[in-house]
């Protein structure tokens, strides 16, 4: 048995520059008088014990290997981003702490727990879902307490699909994410048509609108985002409806009956998928947008003017640059005083995050909830995931509303409750189907300053990259799966001449 080790080094609560933990090796330290080590892979850092949980052997004397550390004496191995025992002779885990990077420094937080006592998810969305199943199989055997809000989707749904398949007819079982044998196989309690009134961070305790209270060890909020509502005259009239609840879409569906007249407000993507699938209905259809292009701002001219020309040819017709000014039982009017004939109004002027209760509870919010790489809010033992998630990126901050990256969140919140220490870094993807068209998007273009269009719009097989100073951000495709992939693996290794490459093929 090792003499117990001294603390020594720096109190890494007050922090260390990055560069003073060198990558692939280790920096000795103390937290509050206790030896702790910062391990670095590339710019991640994890803070784990000194000491090796067999014999008591300085792991600072071992060798990092990836994302392990090698014990000198016995040769046990640990998981640095964890502290998991991941081979023996050591039969223990070692402690862990949180770090936060600030700007070129990190700093050591509170120690991690293994496992919360229990786990809170507030939204039955893409992200809820994805924790509440990753929990599982990670072997997670506390409860799980799976909330949402609408009373009208039982289970959680798949929500990409009511703008494109269900408003076709496609049939309702094709909305549900999983059957709900599902839940109650893993021992998920799903709580719907029930919302969380109050969050207090400090007693570790939710409070539910029928007056139950819950208390958690961890809780991911991913309570997503609500459709927004134009405030005008007539826009709270029984005909005019947005598409972002099974509710909506039952809405909707009520009163698409063909050969009806529906003026859709805003020309980007859940307007425009919209606009497809009343077409498909035989319904007459103009969109409503102010912009010049659809889609311009997202995808750039060229392929805006596609996207536009694609519903041109399905008979819808566009009034673009123009702006609603009021509507009435069976009319639009718009702001140059053009009268559309509506039957039927849906409104496709996007989302806004919702985080009423994260605001009431303290949290630090700035244009969505803020967390760190770990996806951990500015409060203990609190995630958050999804469309209300604004996230570090290298560049800055990024808060992105697309359902891949809700379900990739969700997951990496559950790892990190479980202390694995997962950064998240996606490359953020998302899709959109207009008739017989997809548009498969990787990266995250917030700017861009150029477009280059590889292929043919025409023959819709194409690769549209967008670049920032000249380096590729993004990528958008149509009938190039496989160049889409192999987009989205440059664009995470940040290969720009794989990119490159993939323009010129």
């Amino acid at each position: 048995m090792s003499e117990p080790i001294k603390p020594s080094g720096p109190e890494l609560t007050k922090g260390v520059a990055l560069t003073d933990v060198p990558d692939g090796g280790v920096l000795v330290g103390q937290v509050a008088g206790e030896p702790v080590l910062l391990v670095r892979r590339d710019r991640d850092v994890y803070a784990i014990a000194a000491a090796c949980s067999h014999y008591g052997a300085p792991l600072a004397d071992g060798i990092v290997v990836g994302h392990e550390i090698w014990c000198p004496f016995h040769h046990a191995r640990f998981d640095v981003r964890t502290g998991e025992d991941v081979a023996p002779p050591a039969l223990k885990r070692i402690d862990t702490w949180n770090v936060v990077r600030e700007g070129e420094r990190v700093r050591v937080t509170d120690k991690r727990s293994a496992a919360p006592s229990s786990v809170v998810i507030v939204g039955a969305g893409a992200a809820g879902d994805a924790a509440a199943d990753m929990l599982r199989r990670l072997g997670y055997r506390g409860a799980v307490t799976l909330i949402g809000k609408d009373a009208a989707e039982p289970l959680p749904v798949d929500r990409p699909n009511l703008s494109k398949d269900t408003l076709t007819g496609a049939p309702e079982e094709w909305i549900w994410l999983r059957p709900a044998a599902f839940y109650a196989e893993k021992d998920i309690t799903l709580l719907s048509g029930v919302e969380v009134t109050r969050l207090d961070p400090a007693a570790h305790q939710v409070t539910l609108s029928n007056g139950q209270t819950l208390g958690y060890g961890a809780l991911l909020l991913a309570t997503g985002a609500a459709a927004v509502r134009l405030e005008l005259p007539g826009a709270d009239s029984a005909h005019v409806s947005v598409v972002r609840t099974l509710a909506d879409c039952h809405a909707v569906m009520a009163q698409a009956t063909a050969g009806k007249r529906a003026v859709v407000i805003g020309s980007s993507f859940i307007g425009l998928e919209v606009a497809a699938s009343l077409r498909h209905r035989q319904l007459e259809v103009t969109v409503v947008g102010p912009d010049a292009v659809p889609l311009e701002k997202v995808l750039g001219r060229e392929l805006g003017t596609f996207v536009q020309g694609l519903h041109q040819q399905h008979g819808v017709t566009f009034r673009l640059g123009r702006k609603p000014a009021s509507i009435s039982a069976q009319a639009v009017t718009l702001d140059d005083g053009t009268v559309l004939p509506a039957d039927l109004v849906v409104m496709g002027v996007g989302v806004k995050p919702a985080t009423r209760l994260a605001e009431a509870a303290g949290l630090k919010v700035d244009r969505g909830v803020v967390v760190d790489q770990w996806l951990r809010t500015s409060a203990p033992d609190i995630y958050a995931a999804g469309d209300i998630a604004r996230y570090p990126v290298e560049a800055g901050s990024w808060r992105i509303e697309h359902w891949q990256v809700a379900q990739r969140q969700g997951q990496t919140a559950a790892r990190n409750m479980l202390a694995q220490g997962e950064a998240f870094a996606a490359v953020p993807f998302f899709w959109s189907q207009h008739y017989d068209v997809p548009i498969n998007y990787v990266g995250h273009a917030e700017p861009w300053d150029s477009v280059t269009v590889a292929g043919s719009l025409a023959e819709k097989n194409c690769l549209v990259a967008y670049r920032q100073q000249g380096r590729i951000v993004a990528v958008a495709s149509i009938f190039r799966d496989r160049e889409s992939l192999l987009a989205e693996d440059a664009l995470g290794r940040g290969d720009q001449a794989a990119l490159e490459q993939l323009l010129r093929a």
